[in-house]
């Protein structure tokens, strides 16, 4: 079994895979695992919250962020149809059937998900700063909270539990926001949520699972898939080696669909560009920052306490392949995090990290087999990729060893 890709989606789905008794190799072009898409996320496990950005309410919004630096959404037009097929699409799943329908299909992979990480969490004793005290959405306009209400109501029916708070009832769950200076005017929460650093969970698993038998093979970079008779034969590197297996599975995120193209496979798969700063937190620091994981509605960032550092990370950015750190955008994070805790304002040294979600226009992603009958599909997960990992990777494993998997969704084909 040859896994193409070491980020939190192909090594979780190394580890299930190893688990149900395939042999399996890892490939992936850095020098070690979760070094890409996982290496600074928002640190959010966010199952209760699994929606697309791709709803009703998010069209009048994208008119008001064109040509803004620091606008949520950013659309920076290239000469690639993929590109702007991929924009058509998201406003297509833009409408109300299809949020309720991408909703569902979210919601119970993701809560699947979490089980499957509680209990991986629990049989390895793994550590990754790991903090099970739910999330808070909160809101500083009170249209938006409005907003977040009638949306807790609506996932209430669709058999999604959240909790709506007043302002006091914030504050008392995250006293840290009491000195904000955008005062909170209500929220949501999901206390069954979670948080932690996807990167190091990654990287011990990765650790865990060469002890089992997977072989890592790093700085090997891929070139090709071969095929002969509708099957994949072999991987290609650069260096010429081939490399032979009784399956693939392709989990290379944002660049799965350069992979495919060739070989006449064409997924919805495209490059969202997110931001990321990451803050050290000294003994006066750690009382002024918070310990419930947040989302600011109003700047589309969520927030997370890794352990002594605070995660602040958000924004979509459709700019292709590239992943230059744009300062405006981290800059615009970094003021909000300072506005909403301004106890955090005389940290100067801060991270910034951009990295590419591979995203599908529903945010729902692709799981299961392709046209090729030994080639499988584990990518597109969009801003849920450690939200939805483990649930990914498990029932990824059930479809290659030629089992239902447990949870009800829309697998490949």
């Amino acid at each position: 079994m040859l896994v193409l890709g070491a980020g939190v989606v192909g090594v979780t789905s190394a580890w299930y895979l190893a688990q149900a008794g395939h042999e399996v190799v890892v490939l992936d072009r850095q020098s070690q695992a979760a070094m890409e898409t996982s290496f600074a996320n928002g640190g959010q496990i966010s199952a209760a919250h699994a929606e697309p950005w791709a709803r009703p309410s998010v069209l009048p919004k994208i008119l008001r962020w064109l040509g803004r630096e620091d606008a949520p959404m950013l659309f920076r037009p290239h000469a690639d149809w993929a590109q702007w097929e991929w924009g058509l699409r998201f406003l297509r799943e833009c409408m109300p059937g299809a949020f309720e329908r991408n909703c569902r299909a979210l919601a119970g992979l993701a809560a699947y998900s979490r089980e499957c990480l509680i209990a991986l969490r629990e049989r390895l004793g793994i550590g990754y700063d790991q903090l099970s005290r739910g999330i808070l959405h909160f809101a500083t306009d009170a249209r938006d909270f409005e907003a977040l209400a009638r949306s807790a109501e609506s996932m209430r029916a669709l058999g999604i539990p959240r909790e709506v708070k007043s302002a006091a009832e914030c504050l008392a769950l995250e006293p840290s926001l009491r000195d904000s200076h955008d005062p909170v005017a209500g929220g949501v929460y999901t206390p069954t949520d979670e948080s932690g650093d996807a990167h190091r969970f990654t990287r011990e698993l990765a650790t865990l699972a060469s002890h089992c038998g997977v072989a890592f093979r790093f700085n090997a970079l891929l070139k090709a898939i071969e095929v002969e008779g509708g099957r994949v034969v072999a991987a290609l590197l650069d260096d010429e080696q081939r490399l032979s297996a009784d399956a693939y599975v392709v989990a290379l995120g944002s660049y799965s669909p350069l992979l495919l193209r060739p070989l006449g496979i064409r997924i919805p798969v495209y490059p969202l560009k997110g931001y990321s700063i990451t803050l050290p937190l000294g003994p006066a620091e750690e009382i002024a920052a918070p310990s419930v994981s947040l989302t600011d509605e109003a700047h589309k960032i969520v927030v997370s306490r890794l352990g002594n550092r605070l995660r602040a990370a958000g924004t979509a950015e459709l700019d292709g392949y590239d992943t230059e750190v744009n300062p405006v955008r981290c800059a615009a994070i970094a003021r909000r995090v300072r506005q909403l805790f301004p106890g955090l304002g005389a940290i100067t040294t801060v991270d910034n990290w951009a990295g590419l979600r591979p995203a599908t226009p529903s945010n729902v992603p692709l799981i299961g087999r392709t046209r090729l009958h030994n080639l499988f599909l584990n990518t597109g997960h969009g801003t849920l990729g450690w939200t939805l990992a483990c649930g990914s990777g498990r029932a990824l494993a059930d479809l290659v060893s030629g089992r239902a998997p447990e949870v009800p969704f829309r697998f490949q084909p």
